[in-house]
């Protein structure tokens, strides 16, 4: 596995400072958390981020003076010639599962993770295959690519 720049999107600080924790200490990942559309848009152009975990719910979040979700920012991304090469990964607590494909399509995300993340090594997995394009990590429950 290699070390990646990891840009965690939540909302739920504590929340993400956990998952932050656990992705640097068993991955070796560098990770930076952002909740605001803006930063987050500046540090995926600044070519220093290699990944983006995304939450779906960001409330309260605005760009161009319009409230955002997390998976319109991803459609964002996606679509910006700057920013269109960088995987993300959407992390969602309430997608059930006929609204996973969904959700994907909407954001173009290029996998979806669901909350509470439970098997943090499938993740990591999937974090590399995304990242290096290493072999399809195998399917686990809460993670797909």
């Amino acid at each position: 596995m290699c070390a990646w720049n990891v840009l965690l999107v939540d909302d739920d600080k504590l929340l993400a400072k956990g998952t932050a924790k656990l992705i640097q200490r068993l991955g070796g990942h560098q990770v930076v958390i952002a909740d605001e559309p803006a930063e987050i848009i500046d540090r995926c152009r600044s070519q220093l981020v290699d990944i983006v975990l995304m939450d779906v719910n960001l409330p309260g979040a605005e760009w161009e003076g319009q409230a955002i979700s997390g998976a319109d920012l991803a459609h964002v991304l996606k679509t910006h010639p700057e920013t269109t090469h960088l995987p993300i990964i959407m992390v969602t607590a309430y997608a059930m599962l006929n609204e996973r494909q969904a959700l994907l399509d909407q954001s173009q995300a290029d996998a979806l993770c669901v909350k509470p993340i439970t098997n943090y090594q499938a993740l990591l997995e999937l974090i590399d295959h995304l990242c290096n394009r290493e072999p399809q990590p195998s399917e686990d429950e809460g993670v797909e690519g």
